[in-house]
């Protein structure tokens, strides 16, 4: 992890935060892989949209590794709200196919600025719907739901986990990578990990502005620690980086859930930071996380692993 901090300090890009959003979206998806493992080739790799409540046309992306009917993982890419797409977060989600043998729906949520909160909620929420009531139409299993993401994902796993708790809609497993759940930068990791290690200060506020305003961050749909009852809603596997700011707010909110009675499988990669799963060439622990969330989803929506390997470079399927 130091060799990666080393050779991004030394790489001749500005910081994402001192760019405008949309040189800094453009930016990040020409960097999501440099440190990825190889792309995995698949049976299906299909776009298709999903019509959001205001009449727009969502973008996503589908993956599974048979034509079987499957159990399905709706993925929500991290971001800050502000950067990432399907296309940025395309490796891992062939990955958490391959290995879990569940398929993968990667959605393409609005960010800010030119949307701002509760849009990428609405967004997930309406997403999560149709995949419950339209999942067969893709060849999908929509009785058998999980819901993951990373980093702002998370946070949107975790609000719509909740959301679908009120609804009574059956989540197998809310899948959580160092999930944002707190408005507030107030967490001792907040400060002991505020510079140097991928994601800053600097970074998470540049993302708050772009997204939401001030007034509005205690609102527990982007804060899911505000939130006044968790009693109930699906089972959670959190994986949290231990040299992440966002480290304490992640371990509040697996305490707030099991408080509640809601059982949570917690692992902590040591001596990582934020953004560390999307580094699988270079981290072990990447690899790892990775193999760890597919054994949560296989458990949670009973379906068959893929066999050990490496995955292929050569990549035959679509887009």
């Amino acid at each position: 992890m130091r060799s990666v901090l080393e050779r991004m300090a030394r790489a001749p890009y500005p910081p994402i935060h001192t760019l405008a959003p949309q040189e800094a979206k453009a930016n990040y998806e020409l960097g999501a892989g440099v440190l990825e493992v190889p792309k995995a080739q698949l049976e299906r790799v299909e776009d298709f949209v999903i019509a959001a409540r205001d009449g727009a046309t969502l973008g996503a992306r589908l993956y599974a590794n048979s034509r079987d009917t499957l159990p399905v993982l709706l993925y929500f890419h991290g971001g800050g709200f502000t950067i990432g797409s399907v296309a940025s977060h395309d490796i891992l989600c062939r990955e958490l196919c391959r290995l879990s043998g569940c398929a993968v729906v990667s959605l393409d949520y609005r960010l800010g600025p030119e949307f701002r909160f509760p849009t990428a909620v609405n967004d997930a929420w309406d997403a999560l719907q149709w995949i419950a009531s339209h999942g067969s139409e893709l060849g999908l299993d929509g009785t058998r739901l999980a819901l993951g993401g990373d980093s702002a994902g998370g946070t949107l796993t975790a609000v719509c986990a909740i959301l679908a708790r009120n609804a009574s809609i059956p989540i197998a497993l809310q899948l959580m990578f160092y999930p944002g759940c707190a408005g507030t930068q107030d967490a001792p990791s907040h400060s002991k990990f505020a510079h140097g290690l991928v994601l800053e200060r600097a970074h998470i506020d540049y993302f708050f502005s772009n997204y939401i305003a001030v007034e509005l961050r205690e609102d527990w749909r982007f804060a899911p620690l505000n939130a006044d009852d968790v009693e109930g809603v699906a089972p959670a596997w959190l994986g949290l980086a231990g040299c992440d700011p966002l480290v304490d707010d992640g371990l509040a909110y697996a305490d707030k859930l099991r408080a509640a009675g809601v059982a949570v499988d917690l692992e902590i990669y040591r001596g990582v930071t934020h953004e560390f799963i999307k580094m699988g060439r270079v981290l072990p622990q990447a690899r790892k996380a990775h193999a760890d969330a597919a054994n949560a989803l296989s458990n949670a929506l009973g379906c068959t692993p893929a066999p050990a390997s490496t995955p292929t470079s050569t990549q035959t399927d679509k887009p």
